[in-house]
């Protein structure tokens, strides 16, 4: 069965890319990629030419997500696994794949309308990756850009259905809790590489597609550092450091400027697929992870 290797990049659609900017590079350390005044940004946080793709446009949401096939042989049976089960998949056109900065690259969408881009060989560049905030680098590498977490807006199951059974991801675990009378957060956590989850999906009040991307640093220090500028500079923090109890990931989230949030995360949990089960957890924080108000009337 032919999958994909890891998220590869992903795209927004932003109101306005100079808050975007400032945000991405001094408060989270990323590095501008390639600008286009009034259209286009991109990000950097290793070797690759782009991982965070943001073009201008009103909706402030994701636009899509690209998943990486570790060969052309791959990426042809998994577009073929696709059309086998009736999904529209269109082959884009090199101006196209030369704009995402790969070799191949196929086009679909998931049962909610997430756009989905499926390719190869990606675009690395030999100009050193710098920050002007990290002490130490971003955790990438065959763990990939990081995980989002993708709101369900119709059937949670159709949502697994697809990235599991189509794409090839696994089960991590799930967890669901009560938020609030009557909201609940029912989430499964799915991987494709070591990374713990490179993706979590669940029907959730949220209006947003997604409710939040993880960036993960070498260093704990830096989680620390970051969250320190996000608070000096009165950017939104969504929920106070703390740990999520299956991937052991230590985090705070920040609110970005098209609204969904960032995480910040270090020691995330790699998993070793030969000796890993699928565990249920009724608590999406073990600790910390509170509203800034509720921090501070504790």
């Amino acid at each position: 069965m032919s999958n994909v290797i890891q998220l590869g990049y992903v795209g927004f659609e932003a109101s306005n890319l100079d808050q975007w900017e400032r945000f991405a590079v001094n408060l989270l350390g990323l590095q501008v990629g390639r600008k286009e005044a009034g259209r286009l940004l991109t990000l950097r946080m290793d070797e690759r030419v782009q991982r965070i793709v943001i073009e201008q446009g009103p909706s402030d949401d994701l636009a899509f997500s690209g998943f990486e096939c570790a060969s052309q042989g791959d990426l042809v049976a998994l577009v073929a696994r696709l059309r086998d089960a009736g999904l529209s998949v269109e082959e884009a056109s090199r101006e196209q794949a030369a704009q995402r900065t790969v070799d191949s690259l196929f086009l679909t969408r998931d049962p909610d309308g997430n756009r989905v881009e499926l390719y190869v060989g990606p675009g690395v560049t030999n100009v050193p990756f710098r920050s002007s905030a990290l002490r130490s680098s971003f955790v990438t590498g065959e763990q990939g850009l990081g995980h989002y977490f993708l709101i369900a807006k119709q059937d949670r199951q159709r949502t697994l259905d697809f990235y599991v059974k189509l794409l090839g991801f696994k089960v991590s675990d799930y967890i669901r809790q009560e938020l609030a009378p009557g909201i609940v957060a029912d989430a499964a956590f799915l991987r494709c590489n070591g990374r713990h989850h490179t993706m979590a999906t669940a029907c959730m009040p949220v209006p947003k597609r997604i409710h939040h991307l993880l960036i993960e640093v070498a260093d704990l220090i830096d989680v620390g550092a970051a969250y320190d500028r996000c608070v000096d500079a009165k950017a939104p923090i969504e929920m106070t450091l703390g740990m999520h109890p299956n991937d052991k990931m230590f985090s705070f989230y920040v609110r970005t400027p098209s609204g969904f949030a960032i995480e910040v995360g270090w020691g995330g949990l790699v998993v070793d697929d030969a000796r890993w089960s699928p565990k249920s957890f009724d608590c999406l924080s073990s600790w910390g992870h509170r509203p800034p108000v509720a921090a501070v009337a504790a």
